[in-house]
């Protein structure tokens, strides 16, 4: 799915700006979807506008500076709807803290003590905000929001396999650390 869909798919169910677009890439449950940035989305969006798939008016707003709000066009539904039946691709995975834990045997217990703790407060973090989203479109009446629900149960799933994964074997990557080196510095001196 590439970032003229992404765009799309927010546009379809509410107008929005760029920025507002960009905020739900990285926010909330849109951040799971497809990975786009400020520099993607607007050349997207002018592109969408030039193919009628969009359209978009000028917001003034007192005091705030002016902002270009997009909404979808009939064209546009349509066109977000034959892009669902394209090949979907490979998700894409991407972990810092998986490169991290590839080498733990080069770093000190402690540190890799530390980021699996920090891993695992990111994880619940994570978790919660997935299930407060999921409690919000539980309430709503709008039947596109069972699908919502259905994603972020996927969501929380995936996550929380992940924490129990990391929980259960963390003292494993622990063990394939270094010892600490001032414990090390003490076992000398004694």
């Amino acid at each position: 799915m590439n970032v003229r869909t992404l765009c799309l798919s927010f546009l379809y169910t509410q107008d929005a700006s760029g920025y507002e677009i960009r905020k739900l890439c990285t926010e909330g449950g849109g951040a799971y979807f497809v990975e786009a940035s400020f520099g993607s989305i607007y050349p997207a969006l002018a592109k969408l506008e030039d193919d009628g798939l969009v359209t978009s008016r000028i917001e003034h707003r007192d005091g705030k500076p002016s902002k270009k709000i997009y909404s979808i066009t009939e064209a546009g539904r349509a066109a977000f709807c034959d892009a669902l039946h394209e090949p979907l691709g490979d998700d894409i995975f991407r972990s810092p803290f998986l490169l991290f834990a590839r080498f733990a045997h080069l770093l000190d217990a402690d540190l890799v003590r530390s980021r699996i703790e920090d891993r695992l407060a990111y994880l619940d973090s994570q978790i919660a905000e997935l299930k407060e989203l999921q409690r919000q479109a539980d309430s709503c009446d709008d039947t596109s929001h069972a699908n919502d629900a259905w994603v972020i149960g996927h969501g929380i799933t995936c996550l929380e396999v992940a924490h129990r994964h990391l929980h259960t074997h963390m003292n494993a990557l622990i063990a394939s650390a270094r010892p600490n080196q001032a414990r090390l510095g003490q076992q000398a001196a004694e």
